[in-house]
């Protein structure tokens, strides 16, 4: 028997609240394949759609698919289904659920499919019943069907972070990319395999151990014998040098 979603409370998020701001440079972009009037347009459509989902400001080969940019080109899928396809593709797996917990894994996906964040743990844990019980695919599906979704970015729309900038505010809240795509438990696991350039929360690395480094002492050596001899050499170019000139001796 399927297990039923949860019930959590709805916290009063900014994107709740009806809007009444004049718009401005600062606002999310709107990507709707309902009023393409050119090719070029399909293009950016496309792009916003890899950075939301994906998360990466420039697309790359590797998280690419040919295939369903394809059938959204030629009207046989909506944007939605555009959606659903990127966020069950085996990149997006690799990327953020199998680098993450299911906790955090559902807190990407409601922030980048559902243009908002998670209103307290207990909808992390809702949702991630329902990723343990019915696969990636069948979670994706959920959230793509709820009336959240459908009401605010129906079939043509590319889902984007709502009302994010907070005009009684200096600053605006951080826009959802500035989320690692795992925490500090996965940094953990990196660190354990070696991986001394971990980035979490910020673009600082980690500190490097002088006293035990991951690179074998004689290549540490190696390196000191040459930076001595090239040193050497360096020295006796200049005295020749010196000497060709004062003498008149030429080289």
């Amino acid at each position: 028997m399927t297990i039923p979603l949860l019930d959590y409370p709805r916290s009063s998020q900014n994107q709740r609240v009806k809007g009444f701001e004049v718009g401005n440079d600062d606002r999310a972009a709107i990507y709707s394949a309902e009023n393409l009037l050119s090719a070029t347009d399909m293009d950016d459509l496309i792009a916003a759609a890899y950075r939301r989902v994906i998360n990466e400001q420039q697309m790359t080969a590797s998280s690419r698919n040919p295939f369903l940019e394809s059938q959204l080109r030629s009207g046989q899928i909506t944007v939605r289904e555009f959606i659903r396809g990127l966020a069950t593709s085996d990149t997006f797996r690799r990327r953020n659920l199998e680098a993450s917990n299911n906790y955090r894994f559902v807190q990407m996906c409601i922030q980048r499919l559902l243009g908002r964040d998670t209103y307290d743990e207990r909808e992390k844990f809702a949702w991630s019943i329902v990723l343990a019980t019915k696969g990636l695919q069948g979670f994706i599906d959920a959230l793509l069907n709820t009336d959240e979704y459908l009401e605010n970015f129906g079939d043509d729309i590319v889902p984007y972070q709502r009302r994010r900038v907070l005009p009684q505010r200096d600053m605006g809240e951080i826009s959802f990319e500035h989320m690692p795509r795992y925490g500090r438990d996965r940094l953990e696991t990196l660190t354990a395999l070696g991986c001394n350039y971990a980035f979490v929360g910020s673009a600082r690395p980690a500190a490097w151990d002088w006293d035990n480094p991951p690179i074998p002492v004689i290549y540490i050596k190696l390196g000191e014998v040459l930076a001595k001899g090239g040193g050497i050499l360096v020295g006796l170019g200049l005295l020749a040098v010196f000497l060709a000139y004062y003498t008149g001796f030429p080289l």
